[in-house]
């Protein structure tokens, strides 16, 4: 089968884009002819604050690459879609309402001659625009089938789809990196890693840790409204000799140190749809302290590898960090922590995207 995936590859970042590429190579794995149509300009850069494309590709790059696709050039998308008339199947994958323009016009390129898939990484974002809905209903009403990560998603996607919509939980993704295991002992020092949006609940953690006397934390990756608001709330909490601030994207070379100077990852989310982190903080030997939101929660066995709590609570946070600390609770937790199998997910996730039955 000819499987012709519209998405971010590199040299964009970020998980959508590894995501993107692995799905072809898993699909080239099974033996099917799969390629990549890429964008040379996916958003306009006043959509998208943050660092968009890197150097140095962070896994490997997938050789079935055409970077075409242009936000300000409605002429390509259509061409686009002209050439995925001889694909045996178009994966159209949604990371954002910004896309959706784009993906109309390949549709229209297109002309119903080919089976269309809307792969949905976020049916709607997490923090909406009033045209969003109407973006994405006018995408998941003219293709064949949807795809979504959880059966929330999967509610949103029946509300604005005609199409059958199935669900599949995101597969491993990971970046590669050299192998790092925490190590030394205790470090009292816990860790916030990607980019830092409001539903994230950076806010939330900051509270919780200005109740922990004695404990550290490192906050790293993209502020997506800047840093000023973080700042100021982490000189009023008092906090300016125990948190460190490292803003950017952070190359997963840097990974396997950054990891390694902590004793547990947080992922303090006041929502959320599926998540790479907490897999990403397996990978590197540390427990998961995380929220009972989206697939966040299928991924920590609270007591076991991580603990979990309720969202959007600073008080729930401090004390599962008071938790944590307690005697030998870190070793206890590190030594639970097992580094995830990709393969089964991988090879659920590629029967549900290639499955004609609804």
């Amino acid at each position: 089968m000819r499987v012709a995936i519209v998405g971010p590859a590199y040299p964009y970042k970020g998980g959508g884009a590894q995501h993107t590429t692995e799905l072809a190579h898993r699909l080239a794995a099974l033996g099917h002819d799969a390629v990549i149509e890429s964008w040379r300009a996916q958003y306009p850069s006043f959509l998208y604050p943050g660092q968009q494309t890197i150097s140095a590709p962070e896994g490997r790059p997938f050789p079935g690459i055409r970077r075409d696709l242009d936000w300000r050039r409605p002429d390509g998308w259509v061409r686009c879609g002209r050439r995925l008339r001889r694909a045996d199947l178009v994966v159209l994958t949604l990371l954002s309402p910004v896309q959706v323009p784009a993906y109309l016009g390949v549709l229209y390129g297109l002309r119903r001659g080919t089976p269309v898939v809307a792969l949905c990484h976020n049916v709607l974002p997490h923090e909406r625009k009033p045209y969003d809905a109407p973006l994405v209903k006018a995408l998941l009403r003219r293709v064949d089938r949807v795809l979504a990560h959880s059966e929330e998603q999967a509610g949103l996607a029946r509300d604005l789809a005609s199409a059958p919509v199935r669900v599949a939980a995101l597969p491993p993704h990971l970046p590669t990196t050299a192998e790092a295991r925490p190590g030394g002992g205790v470090r009292h020092r816990l860790l916030f890693f990607g980019m830092v949006r409001p539903y994230k609940g950076l806010d939330l953690l900051l509270r919780a840790l200005a109740r922990v006397p004695g404990v550290s934390l490192t906050v790293a990756g993209e502020f997506w409204g800047g840093l000023d608001e973080t700042r100021a709330l982490i000189a009023e909490l008092g906090l300016g000799e125990r948190v460190e601030l490292r803003p950017g994207y952070v190359p997963a070379d840097d990974l396997p140190a950054l990891f390694g100077d902590a004793d547990a990852l947080v992922l303090p989310y006041r929502s959320a749809t599926a998540s790479q982190n907490a897999w990403l903080g397996h990978e590197h030997g540390l427990p998961v302290i995380a929220t009972r939101v989206g697939a966040l929660a299928d991924h920590v066995t609270d007591g076991v590898d991580g603990l979990l709590v309720e969202p959007g609570s600073a008080e729930a946070l401090t004390e599962a960090i008071t938790r944590f600390y307690a005697e030998g609770e870190p070793e206890r937790l590190r030594q639970g922590v097992k580094a995830v199998d990709p393969d089964p997910y991988w090879a659920t996730y590629a029967e549900a995207l290639l499955s004609a039955e609804a």
